[in-house]
């Protein structure tokens, strides 16, 4: 509850939000968020904040949605604490574009302390041998978790090194996201479900260094993937753990359509028994549709259909045993 002894202010607070494009939903929400705003200087405290950001080439409406959806920022000194941020934030990204996005994913980027969190932790990755393409990467992908207590960041930096990961890579960061994202009893979970599928120790330790985000998959994903792969697709576990980027896949939109094609395509000795799941899997829509259905559609017909998910396979074997009496495939 705050008191007015003077509408004035307020009424002044709300024009100066309406001049700057603010709607009637927008600054509803931020007045309820945080109402003490409201007997803020307009012209020297709040304005000169929004002008701050515009001169920084952050556009008119992400700017509307930056402020509402943290009003803390209206809060904070801007020559304190917003312009030292980022200042720092561009010290490191080098380019402005990289901080603008770093303040677009994360509402923390401008309101915490950064030389409690994120300078120490940005020294620890440059002491490392963290690359600046590495650390761009992670400040701009995965804000929030460069603002994680120091203490905690320093762990999580000791553990991915000793797993042996190259703190010059983008992999590494990966891998530290990921250690900072989990509990420990979670990961240790996680180990026990793949160990269900056949995955030694190693194999699970191997798929991490390769791909370390499929570790954040939740335990229906992964098992839902690897049931299909290995149950339906008939691939042993251990050819996911080759090839963990797998997991992170559409199971709906990308693996059944994909395996479905192949299945057909094997069954038809059109493509070779060896193929790795890489080879059929990762690449981009145009190129599968090119190499693994318009390539066989002489001969299969159907295979499109089946892509798209408008076939059954059953379908496809019964018209391709015979037709008219004379096979068709």
């Amino acid at each position: 509850m705050i008191h007015l002894e003077n509408p004035e202010g307020p009424d002044s607070v709300l024009s100066l939000f309406k001049e700057n494009g603010f709607d009637d939903t927008q600054i509803t929400k931020i007045v309820r968020a945080r109402p003490h705003l409201l007997l803020s200087d307009p012209e020297n405290t709040l304005l000169p904040k929004i002008e701050f950001f515009r001169s920084k080439g952050v556009s008119s409406s992400d700017i509307l949605r930056i402020i509402t959806t943290s009003p803390d920022l209206l809060n904070r000194s801007l020559e304190n604490h917003i312009i030292p941020c980022y200042d720092f934030l561009k010290s490191v990204l080098v380019v402005n574009k990289k901080v603008i996005t770093t303040l677009k994913r994360s509402r923390w980027s401008f309101l915490n302390n950064i030389t409690k969190t994120m300078v120490p932790n940005i020294e620890l990755l440059r002491e490392v041998g963290a690359s600046q393409i590495a650390i761009s990467f992670f400040v701009t992908t995965y804000p929030d978790f460069a603002f994680i207590k120091p203490t905690k960041f320093v762990k999580a930096v000791q553990e991915v090194k000793e797993m042996g990961f190259n703190p010059s890579k983008v992999v590494f960061m990966e891998a530290i996201r990921v250690l900072l994202f989990l509990t420990k009893p979670t990961w240790e979970y996680k180990f026990e479900i793949f160990k269900r599928w056949g995955w030694s120790k190693e194999d699970n330790l191997s798929a991490f260094k390769k791909q370390p985000k499929f570790m954040t998959n939740s335990e229906e994903k992964i098992t839902k993937v690897m049931n299909f792969l290995v149950n339906n697709f008939g691939r042993p576990s251990t050819d996911i753990a080759k090839t963990p980027v797998v997991l992170n896949l559409s199971l709906e939109k990308r693996i059944i359509p994909r395996c479905s094609v192949v299945q057909i395509l094997l069954a038809k000795d059109l493509v070779k028994n060896d193929l790795s799941l890489s080879t059929f899997l990762l690449p981009n829509e145009k190129w599968f549709l090119e190499r693994f259905v318009i390539k066989f559609q002489d001969a299969v017909p159907q295979l499109l259909s089946v892509y798209q998910n408008k076939m059954d396979l059953i379908d496809v074997e019964f018209q391709s045993e015979k037709v008219g009496g004379t096979e068709l495939l």
